[in-house]
């Protein structure tokens, strides 16, 4: 008999490495552990539920109980690991000891607020992360009862995408980040100015250059206050600052772990025998490519491991989307910093191509008409993990 799973994690990654391998191993035992709902659902879905009206439960696809009737799996929600004993093969969950055979790791990341955020507001001020803080953001906004004003702090791909929803959904947005222009791990600073001109256009207000230092209870409203002194009020405020893998309980466990995540070779393992990650959570041979389509491609690799093909896992030169309808982005970061970037083109519609000392084309970044182009240079652009 196949050895039982057990995965930690319910998110894209676990959900999808448990579709995956039910093709190849359809009777294997598996068990699906997971701190919220176990809903199935698709997470870059989350910043355009505003702009399409969609309440939370519309962007579940399947109940957790539909996702174990549906894949044959046993599925523990609302269930929080507290340690990982790799020699005894068990987990930890309260008094109870959880016997596994072999384990994966899938927690994915958790959002990291530069600040503190007082108690008081915890009903006023948020993250997205899950299907579970979006329940939380959404309904927040509909006891209101009407457009919000809401602060976004961080200009990055989450903050971009959520302002750009929140405000095609009626609300008033305005984005506070250290930065000087949106999307500045993606775009150089001439594309990232382009966006947030349209950003303006549509009303969205930006204070860049700027950082919080404080926020406070003031009524009804979230007090913000700015590194220069300068304050405003607004009625939530959406942190999307960055994420940081969700690691602590594998460095517990003794597994190898650097600041980009838990260190996997190509094939998902983990430093400790009988243990893989995958997803937000994994650092695969030294990068963390926190996108879809390295963690699809991660799932697929892994289930064949799993299912006794070892496959090692490649990702491609897949460029990023940004949900940014204002202003439509697409992204290939390099990887080392470009020797250059030559920029072309006439007002938003620009091409940015990041050359090394030899004019290679490393990566790029396109925004407005010039998305066209990114079949065209994703063919002859180096792959992400090769």
């Amino acid at each position: 008999m196949t050895a039982p799973l057990t995965l930690i994690g319910s998110g894209m990654a676990g959900l999808g490495l448990v579709r995956q391998l039910r093709t190849l191993q359809p009777e294997r035992p598996i068990t699906l552990i997971t701190a919220d709902s176990g809903d199935d659902y698709s997470k870059p879905m989350l910043s355009t539920g505003f702009s399409k009206r969609l309440p939370p439960e519309r962007l579940a696809s399947r109940s957790a109980f539909e996702v174990a009737e549906a894949l044959d799996v046993v599925v523990r929600t609302r269930t929080r690991v507290d340690a990982i004993d790799p020699a005894a093969r068990h987990l930890s969950i309260g008094a109870e000891r959880l016997p596994y055979d072999e384990l994966v790791l899938a927690t994915g990341a958790v959002p990291t607020p530069p600040f503190a955020i007082p108690e008081v507001l915890a009903g006023r001020v948020f993250t997205i992360n899950d299907l579970d803080d979006y329940r939380a953001f959404h309904a927040a906004l509909a006891a209101l009862g009407r457009p919000a004003r809401v602060a976004v702090v961080g200009i990055g791909l989450v903050g971009c995408e959520y302002a750009n929803d929140l405000t095609a959904g009626g609300h008033a947005v305005e984005m506070i980040a250290p930065e000087s222009a949106p999307l500045p791990r993606l775009l150089p600073t001439p594309l990232g100015h382009a966006l947030g001109e349209a950003f303006v256009e549509a009303g969205i207000a930006l204070r860049t250059g700027r950082s919080v230092v404080e926020l406070a209870d003031d009524g009804a409203r979230v007090g913000v206050t700015l590194d220069d002194g300068a304050g405003l009020e607004a009625d939530l405020v959406l942190v999307a600052t960055g994420l940081r893998p969700r690691s602590e309980l594998a460095e517990a466990a003794g597994l190898s772990v650097a600041p980009e995540g838990i260190r996997t070779d190509r094939y998902l393992a983990t430093s400790v025998p009988g243990v893989h990650a995958l997803g937000d959570v994994a650092c695969v041979d030294g990068l963390n490519a926190m996108y879809v389509q390295p963690l699809q491609a991660s799932a697929r690799a892994l289930a064949a491991t799993l299912a006794g093909t070892p496959t090692a896992v490649h990702y491609g030169p897949w460029p990023v989307l940004v949900k940014t309808p204002l202003l439509p982005v697409v992204s290939l970061p390099p990887r080392e910093t470009p020797a250059r970037w030559r920029i072309e083109g006439e007002g938003r519609d620009l091409s940015a191509l990041a050359e090394d000392e030899d004019r290679r084309l490393i990566g790029f970044a396109l925004t407005g008409s010039q998305v066209r182009r990114k079949v065209e240079l994703a063919r002859i652009a180096p792959p992400l993990l090769g």
